[in-house]
């Protein structure tokens, strides 16, 4: 079965494509020709990520699933949330936006946090929703070479190191969207769509 996976970040694609059965030929945004920017102007990650997924169904004709991930930090009031990938900007940085946020938790007692990924899925005229959230800390500083975003600030509860530091194995099992994907594999089997 194709499924489109409405993303260009080969990173985040890479993460997902591992967690997927073989039956399933995933293919991205680049993989379809669709080169455009899909707005994201929803206020949630739910709608973002829906958003993503029916421009793809309604332009391709093809099923597609779509995520929408969010850093929720407790001591600034679940920011950057929705806004996570721009929250220094719209270029997006991923550095800018971790130095934004260690700017803005210098002189805070708590650093919980947790991230919340939640996938839209649309196929054969039907859309499941899927939420996977991994709760841990931010860091002081940003430690490790793996993974992207804000993973090298990132330490998920009840480990020493960052997500940028954990083998992609491990990130998954324990990961927000490695959690969220495991719920649409499930689903795809329960439902013999594989």
């Amino acid at each position: 079965m194709k499924l489109v996976f409405a993303t260009h970040n080969q990173n985040k694609f890479d993460e997902v494509k591992v967690l997927l059965p073989a039956s399933i030929a995933l293919l991205s945004l680049t993989d379809i020709g669709c080169y455009e920017e899909i707005p994201e102007t929803a206020q949630t990650l739910l709608g973002n990520a829906q958003i993503k997924a029916d421009f793809v169904t309604k332009k391709y004709n093809l099923p597609c699933f779509a995520d929408d991930t969010g850093l929720l930090v407790d001591a600034l009031n679940n920011a950057p949330g929705v806004y996570s990938a721009r929250y220094a900007g719209e270029q997006k940085n991923a550095d800018d936006n971790m130095t934004k946020l260690l700017r803005e938790l210098q002189d805070k007692k708590s650093r919980t946090a947790r991230f919340e990924t939640v996938i839209a899925l649309n196929l054969k005229e039907q859309n499941i929703h899927f939420t996977g959230v991994a709760e841990g800390q931010i860091t002081k500083r940003k430690n490790g070479q793996k993974g992207f975003g804000y993973d090298p600030i990132f330490q998920p509860k009840g480990y020493d190191r960052t997500f940028a530091e954990l083998p992609l194995e491990i990130k998954n099992k324990i990961s927000h969207r490695g959690k969220a994907i495991k719920q649409l594999v499930s689903f795809l089997r329960k439902n013999s769509y594989q």
